[in-house]
């Protein structure tokens, strides 16, 4: 049986690349992102009522990792979390891995603002966007903290990982370049550690985009101290 599904938005966000991406939602909280309708439904009585809500869901496509609802290697019932030092297989529906039978995604974010705009509809300004920038958005819906939020529940494996965190380090001051607002994000970012949890050598230069910018740093494991080691605009 197919079941349509149509595009309705994407969203613009500061990583054009998937290496930096929080691995959830709300992990970086000062992170920003816009959506962004497509023509057909850039309808402002779509959003009528949107502002009284603090929070979104966005049920979204993986839109890198897959091809035609599944991976492009084909899907595994079991996946190995980076978060678990990528040598430990768990059940892929025990995980929020991409690598999925379907390329769905969901995130959970702040809006911030809703702007319209002449030439591209209504604009949903959000926070905590754990999204690729022009990701497709499937659908939006409104998040209810009576039913939605569960404070007691137990997050698996998850649960042991939430409180990891590097001291991010710029000896340099070579952040400075950056914006108040996003220097505060990018330290955030780089402070849940952006490198697959199997790589640990400690002389290996890592980079990461964010935005116009390529970001440079190593990572003292012994420490628990990620060194910023170089900042230069990208060449895109």
């Amino acid at each position: 049986m197919d079941i349509p599904m149509h595009i309705i938005a994407y969203i613009e966000t500061a990583f054009p690349s998937k290496f930096g991406i929080p691995r959830q939602s709300g992990l970086v909280p000062s992170l920003r992102g816009t959506i962004v309708f497509v023509p057909e439904y850039r309808n402002p009585d779509a959003v009528r009522g949107l502002e009284s809500y603090s929070h979104l869901w966005l049920i979204w496509q993986f839109s890198k990792s897959f091809k035609n609802g599944g991976s492009e290697g084909g899907w595994s019932p079991t996946v190995r979390p980076p978060r678990l030092g990528g040598n430990k297989r768990i059940g892929v529906f025990a995980t929020r891995s991409p690598n999925r039978p379907n390329a769905i995604g969901l995130s959970s974010v702040e809006i911030e603002s809703i702007e319209y705009s002449a030439d591209r509809g209504p604009l949903i300004h959000v926070l905590g966007a754990d999204l690729l920038d022009g990701t497709p958005i499937f659908d939006i819906k409104p998040y209810l903290p009576f039913t939605d939020s569960h404070p007691d529940a137990r997050g698996g494996f998850a649960d042991e990982k939430k409180d990891y965190a590097l001291t991010v380090s710029d000896p340099d001051n070579l952040l400075t370049v950056l914006s108040e607002e996003d220097r505060a994000a990018v330290t955030e970012v780089l402070s849940e550690d952006p490198r697959p949890s199997y790589q640990s050598d400690p002389d290996r230069e890592y980079g990461m985009e964010y935005g116009k910018w390529e970001i440079r740093f190593i990572v003292n494991d012994a420490r628990g101290t990620l060194v910023v080691t170089e900042i230069q605009k990208r060449t895109i």
